[in-house]
């Protein structure tokens, strides 16, 4: 990690990997990982989240840096839980039109974890007008071109097709920023940028875009304390050029530092509810904050008392933490990994408000 390796950032990445790792338990894949009636969101998407951020993470650090090693630990369990990528097939046979397998298994393969068999029978279903016509939001759908790319499957220019389509794309007026159009830019920058990999695949207007308007939005996610959606936008400004040190992106990484709970768990909100026994408040608390719905002080161990939960309460706590956590690693070495120094120049095709001039 360079340029902002040290201070709050570095310490939210740490901690978060920290909290993540001790908690690799809940990321296990149960006995319905392959029952048609599974739950998706809760057994394939988390696993997939935590090896998409594991794999930017060894990408971004050094083998020597400890966080690259933790997350290098967290890859290859969450790779042994697919059995190898075997379960990848079960799950294609089972559903061979379903997009969520070949979306989990793409974060896999850009870190090199790769099933040939898998690869070869999702083409085969991907060059059929079934899987090419099958109806998705565009954003969804720049998603699977980009997991498509991932195992290999090529279709060129679709990807400037669909970007325009997305609420990103048609560079909308920045005062129709809201919740569900924060997520949906902020996946737009991550599928076309490859997770970070390729901060200059961004095209320029949409680069100039949101160097304009990132800051109001960070800051109207900070003042809400929507640390998810805050920590997804700091990781697309590590990837937008603005001035290293502009001031809303120091004070935000001091602000996501302060709302990490000592034991290194982000809720996603400051409003989610924590229904663990043991408090974890945020930094700087007496232990009293009414929007972790406990009262209590936080164990001196630094846990936040998942350990000793009942099985309904720790899933619950877990629910509500692991992906704020996960992206506060994520947009954490993003920043760390982004060279100090002044941006590089960008078009700014667009108006004032937004609109395309």
């Amino acid at each position: 990690m360079t340029g902002h390796g040290d201070g709050p950032v570095r310490q939210v990445a740490e901690d978060a990997l920290a909290w993540v790792a001790a908690h690799r338990a809940h990321f296990l894949l149960g006995d319905d990982a392959l029952a048609p009636d599974g739950r998706v969101d809760r057994s394939w998407k988390p696993l997939g989240e935590l090896a998409q951020v594991c794999a930017t993470v060894t990408r971004h650090t050094a083998p020597a840096d400890p966080l690259h090693a933790r997350a290098a630990d967290l890859l290859d369990f969450a790779w042994r839980q697919t059995a190898e990528g075997e379960l990848f097939l079960g799950l294609h046979r089972l559903e061979p039109f379903a997009t969520y397998p070949l979306e989990v298994y793409a974060a896999f393969a850009s870190a090199g974890l790769r099933h040939p068999r898998f690869e070869a029978a999702a083409a085969v279903v991907g060059r059929t007008r079934g899987w090419r016509l099958t109806e998705q939001e565009p954003t969804r759908r720049l998603g699977v071109l980009h997991a498509e790319r991932g195992a290999g499957i090529r279709r060129p220019g679709e990807d400037q097709a669909s970007v325009r389509h997305t609420w990103l794309g048609g560079l909308p007026e920045p005062w129709a920023f809201e919740r569900s159009a924060g997520y949906a830019l902020t996946h737009v920058v991550f599928h076309l940028t490859d997770w970070g990999r390729a901060a200059g695949a961004l095209p320029a207007d949409l680069g100039a875009y949101l160097a304009d308007w990132l800051p109001a939005w960070l800051d109207t996610c900070l003042e809400a304390g929507m640390w998810d959606l805050a920590c997804e936008l700091l990781a697309v400004a590590a990837t937008v050029p603005h001035p290293a040190e502009e001031p809303l992106f120091t004070e935000g990484w001091q602000r996501v530092r302060t709302a990490q709970r000592p034991s290194g768990a982000l809720p996603e909100e400051e409003a989610t509810t924590s229904p663990a026994p043991a408090a974890d408040p945020p930094r700087g608390t007496d232990g009293n904050d009414p929007a972790d719905g406990i009262d209590g002080n936080d164990p001196a161990d630094g846990t936040d008392g998942l350990d000793g939960a009942d099985a309904s309460t720790a899933e619950r706590y877990f629910a509500g933490h692991y992906h704020s956590t996960l992206m506060a690693a994520f947009a954490a070495v993003l920043t760390a990994a982004r060279p100090v120094g002044p941006p590089a120049a960008a078009a700014r095709p667009h108006g004032g408000q937004g609109v395309p001039a």
